[in-house]
């Protein structure tokens, strides 16, 4: 088991995004543009390997229900899931509805931890 992040336009809770979901053919379109994505297709349509600096050897994002998510993501993935998410109008949150903010910042419960550590879910 692990820890999601979500790109996504849901007005509150990533896992209740209707009629506020990224569209397939958006990511999609984003995927072709960004030199640093490529489609994956042994993973799905939607999956897509970033070439970025992470500490895992195969970063990945993968489009599924209107959502973009991650799994277990270290600051890069994160850091790369905040650019995508500024380019399609879209904010990054985790499985518990935390909101991942530029800087290393993490909202929770309204409350803005400036150094939250990777262990932020412990405060």
């Amino acid at each position: 088991m692990g820890y999601d992040i979500h790109i996504t336009r849901a007005p509150s809770s990533w896992a209740d995004n209707g009629g506020h979901e990224i569209r397939a053919e958006e990511w999609l379109t984003y995927v072709a543009k960004d030199p640093e994505l490529r489609l994956d297709g042994a993973n799905g349509p939607y999956f897509a390997i970033w070439s970025g600096p992470a500490g895992y050897e195969e970063p990945w994002f993968d489009w599924m229900k209107g959502n973009i998510s991650t799994k277990n993501p270290d600051p890069a993935i994160v850091g790369k899931a905040l650019l995508i998410a500024s380019r399609l109008g879209a904010r990054v949150q985790g499985d518990d509805d935390e909101i991942y903010l530029p800087g290393g910042q993490v909202e929770r419960d309204g409350v803005v931890d400036s150094s939250p550590g990777m262990d932020w879910r412990t405060w």
